[in-house]
C-alpha cells in the first residue's frame, strides 16, 4: 500500500515541479511504474500468470525453483501443470558421477502434486546400482500417471543390469497398468523380459508407436512378436540383431499392421569370434518392404573383421548403415553389389588398403546413396573424385578426413576441393583433425 501512495504523490506533483524532477521520477517504465529502478518501482508479484509461466519455461528446474519462493504468485506459477508435462530425473551417487541429482525433496512433491500432470518423462542414472534402484523406487510411485513417453538412460553400464529383474518390473508394470497412453518407449541396456511387455501391450496396444529397446538380453523373439502381433499403430521398432528373426519379419508385414517407418538393428558383438549370426532370409526382407515400402531399415554394426560372414551375401534393403569398428574391402564390396535402397554410409575403420573401387561400385549401384563418412579409411584422390562425380549433387552430406585422402598424380589436396565443390553444386572442403 505504501507503494501505491507513492505513485499517487508523484502523479499529483505541483504545477512548478522542474521536469527534470519529472523525468527521475518517470525513468525507463514510464508514468505508470513511477520510479526509474525497476526493481524498487515495479510490483513483480502483480505480473500476469501467462508472463510468469513464460519466464519459467526458460529457467533451469534449480532457478525455477529458487524463483518460486520469491512470492506467493510465482510459487503459484511454479505448480501450474503445464511447467510439469516433461521431466528428466537425474539420479546419481556424488562420489563417482558427473551428473548433478534431482533433490530428493523436490522429487518427493513432483510425486505428491504432479505425478498425475507428467506425460513426457526420463530417467538418467549414472552406472551405479543405486541410482537404477532408486528410478525404479520412483517409478513404482507413479500410480497416478498418464505418461506418453517414457525413456530410461544409462551414461555407462551396468546401472539398470544390476537392478533385480523382480525389482524392475514391478516398477515398470506400474506404468504400463495406470498410464494406458503409452506411445514412446525407450528402454535400453535393462532387466525387461517378456511377461513385461505383455504387460505392456495388454493396456497400451492401441496407442504404442516406438519401442526401444537395444541390449535387453530377458527379451526374446516370442516377445517382440507379442508386441509386432497385437500393436497396429507400431511405426518405429529398435532391438538387437539376435532377436531379428523371419518370423517377426513377417509378423510385421502382415495386412493387419500399418506401415513401419523405421526399423533399428544393433549388431553386437562383445567378444571377438565368439559370436554367430544368424541370416535373414531375402524372402523375408522383401515381405517388409512389399508391405511398407517406405521404411527406414537402420544398422549399427560393432563387430570384428571376422564376424560379418552371415550379412549382405544377398539383397537386403537397408537403407542406414553404421560401421563402428573396421570393416573389410570385401564387406564393403557386398553392401555395393546387395544394398540398393542405401542412403547412407559412415565407417569408422577399414585399415590401409585404398577403397577406390568399393566407392565406385557403391556410387553405381546405390542410386539413393546421399550421405557418406568416412573415417581411418584410405581413398585416392582421383578415386574419390570418380565417386563424387557418380552421385552428383544428391550427396546432401559428405564427411571425409583429410588424411583419408591420397594425392595421386592427376589431383593434389589443394585441386580436390574444388573438383569436388563442382560437381556437388556448392563449396566443399575435406574435415580437419582439431587441434587441441
Amino acid at each position: 500500500m505504501k507503494r501505491a501512495g507513492q505513485k499517487v504523490m508523484a502523479g499529483t506533483e505541483a504545477p512548478g515541479a522542474s521536469q527534470t524532477s519529472k523525468k527521475q521520477k518517470t525513468g525507463l517504465y514510464g508514468s505508470g511504474f513511477g520510479e526509474s529502478d525497476p526493481c524498487t518501482s515495479m510490483d513483480w508479484g502483480s505480473l500476469p500468470h501467462h508472463v510468469i509461466l513464460r519466464v519459467f519455461q526458460f529457467l533451469t528446474l534449480v532457478d525455477r525453483a529458487r524463483a518460486s519462493s520469491v512470492c506467493r504468485r510465482w510459487n503459484e506459477v511454479f505448480h501450474i501443470p503445464d511447467l510439469w508435462r516433461r521431466f528428466e530425473f537425474e539420479l546419481s551417487q556424488p562420489a563417482t558421477s558427473y551428473l548433478k541429482s534431482t533433490h530428493p525433496d523436490l522429487i518427493q512433491q513432483i510425486i505428491k502434486r504432479h505425478a498425475d500432470h507428467l506425460q513426457y518423462v526420463s530417467f538418467k542414472v549414472d552406472s551405479s546400482t543405486e541410482s537404477a534402484e532408486a528410478a525404479c523406487d520412483i517409478l513404482s510411485q507413479l500410480v497416478n500417471c498418464s505418461i506418453k513417453t517414457l525413456g530410461l538412460i544409462s551414461t555407462a553400464k551396468p546401472s539398470f543390469m544390476n537392478v533385480s529383474k523382480a525389482h524392475f518390473a514391478s516398477a515398470l508394470t506400474v506404468v504400463f497398468v495406470n498410464s494406458k497412453s503409452l506411445s514412446s518407449i525407450k528402454i535400453d541396456d535393462t532387466p525387461l523380459d517378456d511377461p513385461s511387455l505383455k504387460v505392456l501391450v495388454a493396456n497400451n496396444s492401441d496407442t504404442l508407436k516406438l519401442l526401444k529397446m537395444s541390449s535387453c538380453p530377458h527379451v526374446s523373439p516370442a516377445g517382440i512378436l507379442c508386441v509386432a502381433d497385437q500393436c497396429h499403430g507400431l511405426k518405429e521398432l529398435a532391438l538387437n540383431y539376435y532377436i531379428l528373426s523371419d518370423e517377426l519379419l513377417l509378423a510385421l508385414s502382415s495386412e493387419k499392421h500399418v506401415d513401419l517407418e523405421h526399423l533399428r538393428i544393433d549388431v553386437v558383438s562383445e567378444n571377438p569370434g565368439q559370436v554367430q549370426f544368424h541370416t535373414i532370409k531375402k524372402q523375408s526382407w522383401d515381405a517388409l518392404v512389399k508391405h511398407s515400402p517406405k521404411v527406414n531399415i537402420v544398422m549399427y554394426f560393432f563387430l570384428y573383421e571376422d564376424e560379418f560372414d552371415a550379412f549382405f551375401r544377398e539383397e537386403t534393403p537397408v537403407t542406414h548403415l553404421y560401421f563402428g569398428r573396421a570393416v573389410s574391402k570385401a564387406m564393403l564390396g557386398r553392401i555395393g553389389m546387395n544394398c540398393p535402397r542405401l542412403i547412407e554410409l559412415v565407417v569408422c575403420a577399414n585399415g590401409l588398403q585404398p577403397l577406390d573401387d568399393e566407392l565406385i561400385q557403391i556410387a553405381e549401384r546405390c542410386k539413393n546413396l546421399t550421405a557418406m563418412g568416412l573415417g581411418e579409411c584410405e581413398v585416392t584422390c582421383r578415386g574419390f573424385i570418380e565417386f563424387v562425380k557418380m552421385c552428383g549433387g544428391r550427396l546432401t552430406q559428405l564427411s571425409i578426413m583429410e588424411e583419408v585422402l591420397i594425392p595421386d598424380s592427376d589431383y593434389s589436396l589443394d585441386r580436390l576441393h574444388l573438383e569436388v565443390s563442382k560437381h556437388l553444386g556448392r563449396m566443399w572442403f575435406p574435415d580437419m583433425m582439431p587441434t587441441w
